[in-house]
């Protein structure tokens, strides 16, 4: 399988390759979804007089398929070897601080008087933070932020709560408090009204996660924090105790409990923004208030602060490209990533306006456009969900991750779910997660 894979990617690479334009007013670029790919097209489209044309390389992160494909590009080198990449959370540190970051262009390298633009900006820390090199050198930005909060049902609270204020509902979770003991009441709670107070055990985990004192490696060994350990608990008890209907993240049970036609019927999920734009109003069963759960959604602080996902842009240092171009790649990624003008692409993401009016509203990475932006939604009944989001930016804390945390993530979710679900002793469970780790990755455990 692992040989079919490979050379899959290779045939992957290859092709990308040899479809690329011979054109030297290409910018090449590599990413895991249209979303870079449909900001970097809108630019070029607005600024004609540069002559640039895309060249896109898009391939899911799928069972972990970008990474060793972008590898393998970065190292071959040559004209069509990407001009800008995209980095996620779950591996962004792979590529500013880790193995790969060699390729990676410091920004003031493209031009950028970066410390200034941060400054100016507002730029969230945690941002900065992840997307800087060993050497405190700022290596790729993101355009989002992510902090979580919990996204809610407004009818299945006031079934069980008799309220839908968010407020109300933010007391009875235990919405700030950095602690998951109201929660748990919560969920007793709700199961004795016959509702799970998530959908599943990735829901609680992506907060987990995220709220960690340290990552998954300390010292070059593989750490199981303590705030991670206890999600084998919280899993058992969402699982024996019908806290949740037991669905998989991503899964179409997932998806289900958003429109309403799950097992249960479910309170909420912990989330940023971008799982409201992105997932949940497109699983919700409608598109307008009164369509499936469309309009009977609400948003409240989190118990946990937490920040989940997030997409970085890097630069090649390693191509050979013109200076022309260089200039070009500068002006896109400053127009991604630091512009706060109202034509720059942070203040059109955050408001929903780069495809015209009426689009997705999202949080980003600078407080100076959050400051200026209106995030009301009629999917959430008319509540601004920044009041919410924003504020959650000050929990997200980049310090916990590594470059494994994609690989070693779904090795402990698997031997989390083998344990919730009766398969193994949460001995064994902590057992084979640590011998699969070193296994698979070559992390020493001990």
């Amino acid at each position: 399988m692992k040989k079919i894979l490979s050379g899959l990617l290779a045939l992957t690479v290859a092709a990308s390759l040899f479809a690329a334009p011979k054109d030297d007013k290409v910018i090449n670029l590599w990413s895991f979804t249209e979303e870079v790919p449909g900001m970097v097209e809108k630019y070029l489209a607005a600024h004609p007089e540069l002559g640039y044309k895309l060249n896109k390389t898009i391939i899911a992160t799928t069972e972990g398929a970008y990474q060793p494909a972008l590898d393998q590009a970065l190292q071959a080198g040559g004209k069509d070897a990407p001009d800008i990449y995209c980095a996620e959370a779950a591996f962004i540190l792979k590529y500013s601080k880790g193995d790969m970051q060699s390729y990676a262009m410091p920004y003031k390298k493209l031009g950028i008087k970066i410390d200034k633009a941060i400054k100016d900006a507002e730029i969230a820390p945690y941002t900065v933070d992840i997307g800087s090199n060993r050497k405190g050198e700022v290596d790729a930005l993101a355009y989002q932020s992510t902090g979580g909060c919990f996204i809610y049902r407004r009818s299945v609270a006031k079934q069980v709560f008799g309220t839908d204020n968010p407020k109300t509902v933010q007391e009875k979770l235990g919405g700030g408090s950095g602690s998951w003991d109201k929660f748990w009441k919560a969920a007793e709670e709700c199961a004795a009204k016959g509702v799970a107070i998530v959908s599943g055990d990735g829901d609680v985990w992506h907060a987990v996660e995220n709220s960690s004192d340290k990552g998954w490696i300390v010292d070059d060994k593989l750490y199981i924090d303590p705030k991670r350990e206890k999600f084998l608990d919280y899993s058992k008890n969402l699982t024996d105790k019908g806290w949740s209907n037991q669905t998989q993240d991503w899964q179409d049970a997932w998806f289900a409990d958003m429109k309403g036609t799950g097992a249960k019927p479910v309170l909420g999920f912990f989330g940023p923004a971008w799982l409201i734009n992105y997932t949940i109003a497109p699983n919700c069963g409608g598109s307008k208030v009164g369509e499936g759960t469309y309009g009977d959604w609400a948003v409240c602080n989190s118990p946990i602060g937490f920040f989940w996902g997030g997409t970085w842009i890097l630069a090649n240092g390693k191509t050979k490209m013109s200076k022309d171009k260089k200039a070009v790649v500068k002006d896109i990624i400053e127009w991604i990533t630091l512009d706060t003008s109202k034509d720059g692409l942070l203040y059109k993401w955050a408001n929903g306006t780069l495809n015209g009016e009426g689009g997705t509203k999202d949080t980003v990475s600078s407080g100076v456009v959050m400051a200026k932006s209106n995030g009301e939604l009629d999917f959430l009944g008319g509540q601004n969900m920044f009041d919410y989001f924003v504020p959650a930016n000050k929990y997200a804390n980049g310090k916990n991750l590594t470059q494994y945390d994609e690989s070693i993530n779904l090795i402990w979710r698997d031997q989390v779910r083998a344990y919730a679900n009766g398969q193994k002793s949460r001995d064994a469970a902590i057992k084979d997660f640590k011998q699969t780790v070193s296994d698979t990755l070559g992390i020493d455990i001990e």
